[in-house]
Order: C-alpha cells, then sequence, then structure tokens
C-alpha cells in the first residue's frame, strides 16, 4: 500500500475520531505527497525513497521548530510541532540505535576503505543513501566524524 493511501485512510480515522492534532499533521503530509506528485517532470506517483526522504525532510523541519520555540520559550507551539513530529515519525522507518547505527557505520567505512577525517564526504554519501529514514544526518554526520577520527 503506498504512503498516499495509507495516509488518505488514516485521514479518514481522524476524522471520524476527531482527533485535531492527527489530522493536522495527516493534512501536512499529505499535501508533500502531492506537492512532490505534481512536480514539474514527474510522473505522478512516489518512490519509496522518495516518500521516506519526503517525510525524513518534514521531521527534520519539526525538529528543527521544535528546537526555535523551545528557545524562545513558546511551549505552545513547541507543543503542536511535537504532536506533527509524533505522527511523521509512525511512517518513518524504525530508528536505528546508536549501536546499530555505529555497527552500520563501521561497516561502510570498512567496505570503502576510508580510514581518515578526509574521507568523509564518501563515507557520508554512501550512508546517507544506505541510512535514509532510518537515522538524523546530524546524528550520522557526527559518529562519522568521530569514528574517523579514532582510526
Amino acid at each position: 500500500m503506498s504512503l498516499k493511501t495509507k495516509i488518505d485512510e488514516d485521514i479518514k480515522k481522524a476524522m471520524l475520531a476527531q482527533e485535531k492534532d492527527k489530522l493536522r499533521a495527516l493534512r501536512a503530509i499529505k499535501s508533500l505527497i502531492l506537492l512532490e506528485e505534481t512536480k514539474e517532470g514527474r510522473t505522478g506517483e512516489l518512490t519509496n525513497a522518495d516518500e521516506i526522504g519526503l517525510l525524513s525532510k518534514a521531521a527534520k523541519q519539526r525538529r528543527d521548530s521544535i528546537e526555535i520555540f523551545q528557545q524562545q520559550n513558546r511551549q505552545d507551539l513547541a507543543q503542536k510541532e511535537i504532536d506533527e513530529l509524533t505522527v511523521i515519525e509512525t511512517y518513518l522507518p524504525k530508528q536505528l540505535s546508536e549501536d546499530e547505527l555505529k555497527a552500520k557505520l563501521q561497516a561502510i567505512i570498512t567496505r570503502l576503505g576510508a580510514a581518515t577525517p578526509q574521507d568523509m564526504g564518501k563515507v557520508m554519501g554512501v550512508a546517507t543513501k544506505e541510512l535514509a529514514g532510518q537515522a538524523d544526518g546530524k546524528v550520522v554526520s557526527q559518529m562519522v566524524k568521530t569514528l574517523l577520527t579514532q582510526s
């Protein structure tokens, strides 16, 4: 089942259950999907990788907004973003634990033969593709940097 179909079904359920916060988040996701599908040069259907990319981007935007709102002492706005982030994360692949992420990154580093911090770009290119949606980019970057400087 495509993400768009699942979102449509969940919107109906949220409407019936009168879950306003969940409904707002689901509509935001659906809007992202529709915008991406109708982009110039698109065939109309999104691949699984496209869907994960969209959701990851939306989740990152929510995390950044939460951080800003909390710095500005706007808990009301931060809570809305937290609620939306929670809904978005239910559609993303399970996030890797720190140990799982470290193991996967070690495998990538070994496979590529990376040994110094100068190889970070090469490692990040592969890691970003292989771990799409499974870990936050900032966390991956920090861990790659740490692993490469330890070598």
